[in-house]
């Protein structure tokens, strides 16, 4: 699949992605750049790290995880900003955090907010209202992204 270029992905509308934790937090506060999904998206561009309100049950089983099952993390929050630069099928391993799921979402550039941002999540993809876009908390990690 042809690379976006950065124009392509500035312009493109900024989505959220609700991820169970731990997961959210090793995006924002660690090195997870693939997200593994069940699905596949054409989307690219920024997407909001929107931490879910539960925790993957088999992150227990997860070496990677370890760290963060140890601490409080966020849950119901947005988290982070990030790119979402590619998707591709399963290849068996691209990185640590790649998991035995159909697609892997290839994320650049995570700015984690400089603090959590309670807000509701959704399933799949979804659009922020335009309330949650505006918010002051949102803002520098959006420019940084964008950078």
């Amino acid at each position: 699949m042809p690379q976006p270029h950065a124009r392509e992905l500035d312009t493109a509308p900024v989505l959220a992605l609700t991820v169970r934790q731990p997961w959210a937090s090793a995006i924002a506060y660690a090195t997870k750049r693939i997200e593994n999904r069940s699905w596949p998206t054409d989307h690219r561009g920024l997407v909001l790290i929107h931490a879910g309100r539960t925790t993957d049950p088999n992150a227990k089983d997860a070496p990677l995880a370890r760290p963060f099952l140890r601490r409080p993390f966020p849950k119901g929050a947005i988290v982070a900003v990030a790119r979402l630069e590619g998707c591709h099928e399963d290849d068996g391993y691209c990185t640590l955090w790649s998991g035995r799921s159909p697609w892997h979402w290839r994320l650049s550039t995570v700015v984690p907010l400089a603090e959590p941002l309670p807000w509701p999540g959704a399933r799949g993809l979804w659009s922020p209202p335009p309330g949650l876009l505006a918010s002051p908390l949102l803002a520098d990690a959006l420019e940084a992204a964008r950078a």
